[in-house]
């Protein structure tokens, strides 16, 4: 695959998307957004791809926010379809039917913490800054962020984000739950890469319907996500991969799972 503003490839199973407009802080612009939905959608496909590894190229950034220039000026219309554009994107990663694992190096700002809320875990160097300062410019986070926020930290803290605009640091970030770990900078690509190696190991349709089963039941009421954590886990057995891994557990062997 070939873009302007990304960088791909494929090693061991991992596939690495990388933002690549250091001059701007990787800031997130219409064909930047077009570009990761069609990475994304292509690694989907791709049988060679067990996880995937989105990260920002340099030191300095992640995603530094939106591209400002874009943004000036839209009416309510654009607006609008803007956000839907956006949210379009962070919908294919948080639905991705393979682990997305967020490698956050650097500031996260703005449309960069919401991509990162999307990814299904978050790796961030210890020089990592997050936050969603939109109300800074007479805007709302448009990407997910009000509502992927409030689910994954609670909503008391969401709104104090939102709200303020502060920006946190990689560390009390990991303290109220928004990212996953902290490491430094030189160690961020091999963690997440360590930590995405661990993950395939596991039952490649076992990992798509734990995704599909926490995703789809954060949105319906405890009784409902139990039900539907019971039809997944139903179709779970229907599987070959489930068989091999009982299999191999009982005869103290290494599964071979073939994903079927």
């Amino acid at each position: 695959m070939e873009f302007k503003n990304l960088i791909t490839r494929k090693a061991d199973g991992i596939g690495w998307v990388t933002i690549n407009r250091p001059d701007k802080l990787n800031a997130l612009n219409a064909e930047t957004v077009r570009e990761l939905k069609s990475a994304f959608l292509e690694l989907e496909k791709d049988a060679e791809v067990k996880a995937v590894i989105l990260t920002g190229s340099g030191e300095k950034a992640f995603v530094a926010g939106a591209d400002i220039s874009e943004l000036a000026g839209l009416d309510l219309t654009q607006g609008k379809q803007y956000a839907l554009e956006g949210q379009e994107l962070t919908k294919i990663i948080e639905n991705f039917r393979k682990p997305v694992l967020a490698a956050i190096n650097g500031f996260a700002l703005g449309g960069g913490t919401e991509i990162a809320l999307a990814c299904h875990i978050r790796i961030a160097s210890e020089n990592a800054k997050l936050g969603q300062p939109e109300v800074k410019l007479g805007l709302i986070p448009g990407f997910g962020g009000t509502q992927r926020l409030a689910r994954l930290i609670g909503k008391g803290k969401a709104m104090e984000l939102v709200l303020s605009g502060r920006v946190v640091e990689a560390k009390e970030a990991q303290e109220i739950g928004l990212v996953n770990k902290v490491v430094p900078l030189d160690n961020l690509h091999v963690e997440a890469e360590t930590m995405a190696k661990e993950i395939v190991k596991n039952a490649p349709l076992a990992l798509e319907y734990a995704i599909e089963a926490i995703n789809k039941g954060l949105d319906r009421t405890l009784g409902e996500g139990l039900n539907l954590e019971a039809e997944i886990f139903g179709r779970a057995c229907g599987t070959e991969d489930s068989l091999e891994g009982t299999k191999a557990f009982l005869e103290k062997r290494k599964p071979n799972f073939r994903g079927k």
